[in-house]
């Protein structure tokens, strides 16, 4: 899965994440999150400028949650239920989903993201329980902004230390593989020796 996110953002760029944040919010089975932190590796190693990239993501994953709301919204539970049955969403996981929404609304709108198993969930089920729009609308909005910020971040951070490793390894692998040799041939010297005595 790794290896299909890094197509899609090295052939399509800042669109093709923001395609696949818009998508995966509608419930296709794209992940979001590597899909983030690898855009932090490609920023790290300039492929990609971070404003460029946070609006990107940030729009598509804000886009895909308001298209989500609006088929909850309007097409409501039966519509919505039958949709999910052919992206792999189970009865009982609408109903956990459902049960936590009923309590927190807000609460899970805002942190939602940051649990992968209900954050595809969320925006339909703030759509069929008639959530006003404004609201659902300013939560989602700062839960996408933080959401993509830290995952990019993380990215970023990951691939300021994979750089630094790299060239860590590099400059010490040589005269490391020649220690390693010596010792090796050290210790087989030395046990030979010992057998001998």
């Amino acid at each position: 899965m790794h290896l299909g996110v890094q197509y899609w953002i090295s052939h399509y760029g800042y669109i093709g994440v923001f395609f696949i944040l818009l998508i995966e919010n509608l419930g296709v089975p794209f992940p979001a999150e590597t899909t983030l932190v690898v855009s932090g590796i490609e920023w790290t190693k300039g492929a990609f400028a971070f404003l460029p990239l946070f609006m990107a993501a940030s729009l598509g994953n804000i886009f895909g949650s308001t298209a989500a709301y609006g088929i909850g919204y309007f097409l409501g539970r039966p519509i919505v239920m039958r949709i999910g049955r052919y992206l792999g969403i189970r009865e009982e996981k609408w109903a956990k989903a459902e049960g936590t929404f009923a309590k927190y609304r807000g609460f899970v709108v805002l942190f939602g993201k940051f649990i992968a198993g209900i954050r595809v969930l969320v925006p339909y089920l703030a759509g069929i329980e008639r959530m006003p729009f404004l609201t659902f609308s300013l939560f989602n909005a700062v839960s996408a902004l933080v959401w993509v910020a830290a995952f990019t971040t993380l990215g970023r951070f990951a691939g300021v230390a994979w750089s630094h490793y790299h060239r860590v390894m590099h400059q010490y692998l040589v005269p490391g593989l020649i220690a390693l040799a010596v010792l090796v041939a050290l210790y087989v010297a030395l046990k030979r020796r010992y057998r001998q005595a």
